[in-house]
């Protein structure tokens, strides 16, 4: 079984839609499954803002307070908690995604991707890194695993892997992805958003069965 899955690093139900999926694959053991994280922007213009954090950069954007912004991240903290996620969005940084995901794209060519993308998610949601920072983005490829020369060469040359990205988000437009965690199975089965593990056991079962 194949699993494609567009998601964005930013993308706080990307991170729980990730460990609901991981529950739920521990139903089916010694099922061989392949998965491919597909790359997908929530907000490509996003400029990034080291010095700020993201319930500020929410009330700006919507025109509320600070203190509304926190109150609205709330449920997603617990959310996550469920699914064994620490959450700290007073430490996330805004930043933009599109150099992790060509990076992303990279750990795929080294069958490192998912664990590119765990390492990303948690550097953000957890541990407030500036995944913008270039220090920090070879900090982090190297400690999953990737060869510093390699992750040297694609963030000094902006094009590396950038049409690979492009094409996952062209992608996702043609098969009508309008939001993500979107998850495909084998090509017959999808999942928009971080559904409970057990409609992911369904459907697993369902494509498991066709």
């Amino acid at each position: 079984m194949k699993i494609e899955i567009w998601s964005d690093i930013m993308c706080p139900f990307c991170y729980i839609g990730k460990r609901h999926l991981e529950a739920a694959l521990k139903a089916f053991p010694g099922e061989e499954v392949k998965i491919e994280w597909k790359s997908f922007q929530l907000d490509p213009e996003i400029v990034p803002q080291p010095n700020k954090n993201v319930y500020e950069y929410l009330a700006e954007r919507k025109g509320m307070t600070v203190e509304a912004s926190k109150q609205m991240h709330e449920g997603v903290v617990a959310r996550a908690a469920e699914a064994g996620l620490d959450y700290h969005f007073e430490k996330a940084v805004i930043s933009n995604s599109f150099d992790a995901h060509r990076l992303i794209q990279l750990a795929k060519t080294k069958g490192l991707g998912d664990a590119m993308e765990e390492t990303f998610f948690k550097a953000y949601f957890t541990d407030g890194r500036d995944l913008n920072n270039k220090e920090t983005l070879m900090e982090l490829c190297v400690a999953t695993g990737l060869n510093a020369l390699d992750v040297k060469e694609v963030l000094e040359d902006e094009d590396i892997f950038a049409q690979a990205v492009k094409s996952d988000i062209v992608e996702a437009q043609q098969i009508g992805v309008r939001g993500v965690p979107f998850f495909v199975f084998d090509r017959k089965y999808a999942i928009s958003g971080a559904q409970p593990v057990e409609h992911f056991e369904e459907t697993i079962r369902t494509v498991l069965n066709a």
